[in-house]
């Protein structure tokens, strides 16, 4: 299980927790083929499949893009907004959809790393929203976090509903 510092600093609590959310989510996602990868629930059209896509997408945009400063990575160069990672989810492969996730975390942590040797988590992003808000790496990390909580919450319950694979966190390796 992942677990975040006891008593670590504010930046090790922040990363943490974060991928402790992470790794839930990562969990909640294995071992699935695309049939599963592509089940819904009730009423919503939210498959696990869209949720690896659309996460991949705001680990780009919320750290190599706003934090950084950066583009999107070429694996990007199809987006058109307007839930596009949501829908065209379904015609990705179980292994790119992991492999596009996992890459974005890893160029996100590779990311987070380089802005906290240049400062900690009061830094302010290179991003500047259209109204000249420019948030820090501590507002960056919050709503990364808040957007893996929310989202884990909803692979719980496709997962629950398409194997009966329940639990708060990954088993113990």
């Amino acid at each position: 299980m992942v677990e975040p510092p006891v008593a670590g600093t504010e930046a090790e609590t922040w990363l943490g927790s974060l991928d402790r959310q992470r790794a839930t989510f990562a969990w909640k996602c294995s071992g699935l083929d695309a049939a599963g990868l592509n089940s819904t629930v009730g009423a919503s059209t939210m498959t696990l499949g869209g949720l690896l896509k659309h996460l991949a997408l705001v680990e780009d945009q919320y750290f190599t893009v706003r934090l950084r400063g950066g583009d999107y990575p070429a694996v990007w160069e199809s987006y058109d907004g307007d839930g596009w990672e949501w829908s065209s989810a379904a015609d990705d492969s179980p292994e790119e959809l992991r492999a596009l996730w996992d890459g974005a975390v890893a160029r996100s942590r590779a990311a987070v790393a380089a802005a906290l040797e240049e400062g900690g988590v009061d830094q302010l992003t290179r991003w500047k929203s259209e109204s000249g808000v420019q948030p820090s790496l501590r507002r960056v990390l919050a709503d990364v976090l808040e957007e893996y909580a929310r989202h884990v919450g909803h692979a719980d319950l496709i997962r629950e509903g398409v194997d009966g694979l329940v639990g708060e966190d990954p088993p113990s390796t």
